[in-house]
């Protein structure tokens, strides 16, 4: 059979050692919910596709093949063409998955166009210069400021630490094209990589050379009253939502609840991931005198959470709201 449970490190290697085989790698936890689907997926998928390796690999178990492979998260899917990471896909994304194994299946070529996930240079470059200018000073980093997942990644963290400066930052394990896409955009070939207002300073070297001459501190944005910089959050748009994690990968239930009342409206919206600042997670509470998340926003106003949204949305006030 093409689905194997892995027991030991040498497995892997030697399933990725096999010239030109495609092994998917699925790096999941007992404790993780999400996992639980996905596991049936992926079994779905090894029928589906005899011609692939499937390997299932309880990450906690095998620390040494986790680390090699980057994984921060479960459950994370590698796609593997001998000993080169193809594709990499992390969280709960059935579709995006089976496309993705569709795509490098051998012999399966009338799916390979039609499943084709490349998203478009153009898209990929509006996301990177949003996610750029979400945040005064924004870092990309491997791995998170509580676990870097890289010994540069950890000095930065530390450095930014020492010189008591806020910033956002993102997780470029947790996303191949935002890691690839931003090398070009940026011309930058390396992380961590650190922007301020949008620009890029450079990378681990240049911020410590900029530290040690005095000109970091002069570069830094000056900061905003926070009831200003929450209001200012709240205004970004016109509907906006804080939320813990993101709408593609949410970190709650109540969020994800949330973020699908708003897509299955097909509501435009910002949001806010509040676990990536804890300065505005608790700060908000108090501007809006609301103990919860998710929140959500129209127009600086908060319509309310999640029971209040759903109330809303049963009598018809929330869209005689946004319709207003």
């Amino acid at each position: 059979m093409n689905l194997q449970e892995v027991t030991s490190d040498a497995q892997v290697i030697d399933a990725i050692n096999k010239k030109d085989a495609v092994t998917v790698l699925n790096f999941w936890a007992t404790w993780a919910q999400p996992c639980s689907q996905m596991n049936e997926v992926f079994k779905e998928l090894a029928k589906k596709f005899p011609a692939l390796q499937f390997l299932q690999i309880e990450a906690e178990n095998f620390p040494d093949t986790s680390e090699n492979f980057e994984v921060a998260a479960v459950p994370t899917f590698v796609i593997v063409k001998g000993d080169k990471v193809m594709e990499r896909i992390e969280g709960a994304k059935a579709a995006e998955l089976t496309n993705a194994v569709a795509k490098h299946a051998k012999g399966v070529l009338s799916f390979t166009t039609a499943l084709d996930t490349a998203k478009p240079v153009k898209d990929l470059n509006t996301r990177l210069k949003q996610l750029i200018n979400s945040a005064p000073v924004m870092i990309f980093i491997k791995g998170t400021p509580q676990q870097p997942r890289c010994g540069f990644s950890r000095q930065l963290v530390e450095m930014l630490a020492k010189e008591n400066v806020k910033y956002s930052s993102f997780n470029i394990l947790a996303d191949e094209d935002v890691r690839q896409g931003l090398k070009a955009y940026s011309d930058w070939p390396t992380f961590p990589q650190l922007y301020i207002n949008g620009e890029l300073m450079g990378g681990l070297d240049i911020v410590k050379e900029l530290i040690a001459s005095g000109e970091f501190a002069e570069m830094l944005p000056k900061e905003k009253d926070l009831s200003a910089r929450l209001q200012d959050l709240t205004e970004k748009q016109p509907v906006m939502v804080f939320i813990k994690g993101t709408p593609q990968e949410p970190q709650c239930g109540f969020s994800k609840q949330m973020i699908a009342l708003l897509n299955d409206r097909h509501i435009k919206y910002g949001y806010f991931n509040i676990l990536s600042d804890d300065e505005v997670r608790q700060g908000l509470k108090t501007h809006v005198n609301w103990p919860t998340y998710p929140m959500l926003f129209y127009k600086g106003e908060l319509l309310g959470g999640l029971d209040i949204v759903k109330e809303m949305i049963e009598t018809g006030e929330f869209d005689e709201v946004l319709t207003a």
